[in-house]
């Protein structure tokens, strides 16, 4: 079912947070050719998002999850210790659940992929502004599915366990970065990175750091996989 445009007597305001310079260009365009919407900013990182959000007080964020330095859950958690009611649409190339429930978890009001059609972007940025909450057919169906699973006594993902910033070093690992590149990216120290990698070791039952690299290049392929 389509979201009717909202009324245009004022255009609302939408912040765009991604890395890639493609990805807001693209999204600027789609929004902007809407009557009843407009981009008042874009940002690449969350120290900028954060300022148009204290400048610029936007309608909707739309932020992605995967952001350099602090990570798109971060930014989402930043946002509501400082605008608890600013509607956020979270849009990540990442399908898994376990990524849909943490954003929901740390309040976002929608979570979407990267490779939806461009109308659902616009259907799900109506439906956040007229304060529902939306998340794709793809990740509502995961949803449901991974509900009805743990009724039926089926074992969640291991990944469930780890904490947002774990989970968020084990995604990097498995991207092929290396501890002092993240320790770069996420402005931590090396130390702080290998305690991470520790914790991660005994939360996922794996002996060596090899072991740990390896299962998280095999999520990342196998999610990477699940989408093409």
């Amino acid at each position: 079912m389509s979201i009717p445009a909202l009324s245009c007597a004022v255009k609302r305001k939408v912040l765009v947070v991604d890395d890639h310079p493609i990805v807001r260009e693209g999204m600027t365009l789609l929004i902007n050719r809407e009557p009843d919407l407009t981009v008042c900013a874009d940002a690449e990182e969350s120290n900028a998002a954060l300022e148009a959000i204290q400048n610029l007080r936007p309608d909707l964020a739309i932020v992605d999850i995967s952001l350099p330095g602090r990570d798109g859950l971060e930014l989402l958690k930043m946002i509501r210790a400082q605008d608890p009611q600013m509607p956020v649409l979270i849009l990540s190339m990442h399908g898994e659940t376990t990524y849909a429930e943490r954003a929901l978890r740390a309040g976002a009001n929608g979570y979407i992929m990267k490779q939806e059609a461009t109308d659902k972007v616009l259907v799900a940025i109506r439906r956040i502004l007229n304060r529902e909450i939306y998340v794709s057919d793809e990740i509502a169906n995961r949803m449901l599915r991974h509900l009805v699973g743990a009724h039926d006594g089926d074992r969640r993902s291991p990944l469930d366990g780890l904490s947002d910033r774990e989970l968020e070093v084990f995604r990097r690992m498995g991207e092929g970065q290396s501890t002092r590149q993240i320790a770069e990216e996420l402005h931590l120290s090396v130390k702080t990175i290998e305690t991470h990698q520790a914790r991660l070791k005994e939360k996922l039952s794996l002996r060596t750091s090899r072991e740990l690299v390896q299962y998280a290049i095999e999520c990342v392929l196998a999610e990477k996989a699940s989408h093409t």
